[in-house]
């Protein structure tokens, strides 16, 4: 029988910022070798759970543990930071938040230059690590030089080498494009099963993990425990349902049609699932299911016009991309990590300038213009939450775009508290930022660029670390604002909010535009799809397996049929 590695026994934690404990009476055993996933709603808990088991919480996170956490045996309470850290290695979420070193093997060699290791003895530990995580060619590489994958690849090595015993991975794919989250998980599914870790993985992508096996899936909700089992048996409940989680599409397509999903389906894995007894059920579905109708094209608003630039001479970012936007659009603008996404978003923001080509604002070149007087008609997200939060108080952070822009006190009150309700945050208004979860501090970021009612806004990763309600939410507000002619670009990694929300996408690869189509022609093009690294959706594959003739147009009906359900939540 395998031991007991993390145990929680009527375990609760309260920071000490709230009134109410984040957790609630946690139970939960998770045994030697074993790979869970660790799902639920943003602010759920879940990443507190995280924060427990590595040592976070308490010395990190200050509040009030009652009940008791075993670590390798071992009392919780007993061990320091330094002891957990040898038990239990975190690969965070932003791994640019855990590098040290300069280069990437000096990052890996952090922990063992700390223990004062022989140099020698460093070097094979160093070179073993890489090699396991394949980046032993890369060591002597800048860290800033690497890809978002790759640096997620370094993080897990600076772990590996510690030879712990635990590696728990705090939203894996949260910044990572479709092809190269799917690298992640398969690069995790291969250490686990090579070194016999046992894996703790905390993701809200649930389809993307269940790409390889799981052993079980703990669903927290409001502090608590809801369920724990294996996929195949929570896939075949209503438990993801109830705490709105998103099923993965395929079986959600399933249970739409009027099927029962049962255990013996073996649902948790599209090629091992069985659905060929609800065929004829899908079939009448899909014909019943009205399509969506597009919006037609207006005028230009934002035009880029053989836009150039260089960070450094002799190697150029963005290549001569023209890209025209109309008025009252939702796109997407979409590609692998790396291929000049997010510096688009810069240089429409101002806070670059191009090396050539123009920007114009309704055929008004606004190249030349300030940060200052771009921001008055585009208002811009950015990706990390942290990179925008300057006030320590939620309120204030919403109110200080109006603050500083002169806005009467009664207007900003009203202005703000509307938008509070609006990406619900209202019950946190009075809560200081540090309180809380990434998921949350990303919808503070959200509501203080759309209570200043901008007439274009970009949005990179916007539903990055949310759950299914508050990814609803917080689309469907942006579905509202762009009825009422706001302008909305959206920079994801999320192939089902592309094929969800956005009729244009936008694809970039290389500093390049290597396609401008519609979002369901794209991810069916095969060679698109190879080159900027997205991912064929489940739901095409399904529509084959059904013998579909058009599956485009299955994807569409599912997509307008899955977004009628869920604006009942609203």
């Amino acid at each position: 029988m395998k031991k007991p590695v993390i145990e929680f026994n009527n375990y609760s934690f309260k920071y000490h910022s709230q009134t109410v404990p984040t957790l609630q009476n946690i139970n939960l055993t998770i045994y030697e070798g074993e790979k869970v996933l660790i799902v639920g709603p943003s602010g759920s808990g879940k990443s507190t759970i995280g924060h427990c088991i590595n040592g976070l919480v308490p010395f990190s996170y200050k509040g009030e543990v009652n009940g008791s956490l075993q670590i390798m045996g071992e009392e919780a309470g007993h061990l320091d930071i330094f002891s957990r850290s040898k038990m239990v290695g975190t690969v965070l979420q932003d791994p640019d938040g855990q590098f040290i070193g300069i280069t990437v093997g000096e990052d890996i060699a952090f922990s063992l230059e700390n223990d004062c290791m022989e140099q020698g003895d460093m070097v094979n530990l160093v070179e073993e690590a890489a090699k396991m995580v394949e980046m032993g060619e890369y060591l002597p590489t800048s860290i800033h030089h690497l890809s978002g994958g790759q640096k997620q690849r370094v993080s897990l090595a600076g772990v590996m080498v510690d030879k712990v015993e635990i590696i728990l991975f705090d939203e894996p794919l949260a910044n990572l494009d479709p092809a190269t989250g799917k690298y992640a998980i398969e690069l995790i599914d291969r250490i686990h099963k090579e070194t016999n870790k046992t894996v703790v993985m905390i993701e809200h992508r649930l389809e993307d993990v269940l790409h390889c096996h799981v052993d079980r899936i703990i669903v927290v909700d409001d502090g608590r425990i809801v369920a724990d089992m294996s996929p195949n048996k929570l896939l075949s409940s209503h438990f993801l349902e109830r705490v709105n989680i998103r099923e993965p599409l395929y079986v959600k397509a399933v249970k739409y049609a009027g099927c029962t999903v049962t255990e013996d389906m073996k649902p948790a894995h599209l090629d091992s699932f069985t659905v060929e007894s609800c065929k004829d059920k899908l079939l009448d579905w899909f014909e019943a299911v009205n399509p969506k109708v597009l919006n037609e094209k207006t005028s230009p608003v934002l035009e880029l016009k053989e836009i150039s630039f260089s960070y450094a001479p002799g190697h150029e970012t963005i290549h001569e991309v023209s890209i025209c936007i109309n008025k009252g659009e939702m796109v997407s603008i979409v590609g692998k990590n790396g291929a000049g996404k997010s510096t688009l978003s810069k240089l429409i923001c101002g806070f670059e300038r191009p090396r050539s080509g123009s920007i114009l604002f309704y055929g008004q070149d606004i190249t030349s213009d300030t940060i200052m007087e771009r921001s008055l008609r585009i208002g811009m997200v950015m990706q990390n939450p942290n990179h925008m939060i300057s006030k320590h108080m939620v309120y204030d952070e919403i109110a200080f775009g109006l603050v500083i822009r002169g806005v009467l006190e009664d207007e900003i009150k009203e202005r703000v508290e509307k938008t509070l309700k609006i990406c619900g945050l209202y019950p946190f208004r009075n809560w200081p930022i540090s309180a809380l979860s990434f998921g949350q501090k990303k919808r503070v970021t959200i509501a203080s660029i759309l209570v200043l009612e901008p007439e274009v806004m970009i949005l990179d990763e916007p539903t990055a670390g949310q759950g299914l309600r508050h990814y609803t939410e917080i689309m469907e507000f942006l579905v509202e604002l762009n009825r009422q002619g706001i302008t909305i670009i959206m920079i994801t990694h999320d192939m089902h909010l592309m094929l969800e929300y956005t009729p244009r996408a936008i694809v970039i690869d290389g500093g390049k535009k290597i396609a401008d189509e519609s979002a369901a022609t794209i991810l069916t093009d095969l060679e698109i799809i190879s080159q900027a690294n997205l991912k064929e959706t489940s739901l095409l594959v399904l529509a084959k397996r059904l013998g579909i003739v058009e599956p485009k147009a299955f994807v569409s009906r599912f997509i307008a049929f899955d977004q009628e359900v869920r604006k009942q939540w609203q």
